[in-house]
């Protein structure tokens, strides 16, 4: 990024193919439209660029990336006022096939519970289990991201789990 910021316009292209598929994981997981996360993803690099000069290089990378990330996701949700669509995915296929199918159909009921459960969550809650547990952000760097201190995450993510295990209980009870 230091290159960047200084003038190297086409080392951009290496931060873009390592850090897309992270950068549309989140997206999608905070929206569960993949033509929305493409597009934001282009919109987080077009935001590098235009503001690499404010990158110090003090800290990490990664860590101010999902920082623009996330005001990118705030921003887009602001424009256009959007609700998030309650979507159930085609889990199977990423299972792949099982022997077991019983095994396979229980898998299958589960994952879709928890990714109902995780889009009943509030935006908040939603965004930082996706940061924590599928993005493998430390605490520390959440806090850097969300402009708050770690303790504060830890606090964040342990009411946000209790949260999603009380949506995903609920909703089990109804199935």
């Amino acid at each position: 990024m230091i290159k960047v910021r200084d003038g190297h316009l086409d080392t951009l292209g290496l931060l873009f193919a390592r850090y897309k598929k992270p950068l549309f994981g989140f997206f999608y997981g905070m929206n569960k439209d993949a033509e929305l996360s493409e597009d934001l993803v282009q919109n987080v690099f077009y935001r590098i660029l235009k503001y690499r000069y404010l990158f110090r290089g003090e800290g990490d990378f990664k860590t101010w990336m999902f920082h623009i990330a996330r005001n990118v996701n705030h921003d887009n949700f602001r424009k256009n006022k959007l609700r998030h669509k309650e979507s159930i995915e085609n889990w199977e296929e990423r299972l792949g096939t099982d022997e077991n199918r019983l095994s396979e159909f229980k898998k299958d009921e589960e994952l879709q519970i928890l990714s109902a459960a995780m889009d009943r969550l509030p935006e908040d809650k939603r965004e930082i289990l996706l940061l924590s547990k599928y993005q493998d952000k430390k605490y520390k760097e959440i806090g850097e991201i969300l402009g708050c201190s770690e303790g504060a995450v830890k606090v964040k993510v342990f009411r946000a789990l209790q949260e999603l295990k009380a949506v995903y209980t609920e909703l089990e009870k109804h199935i």
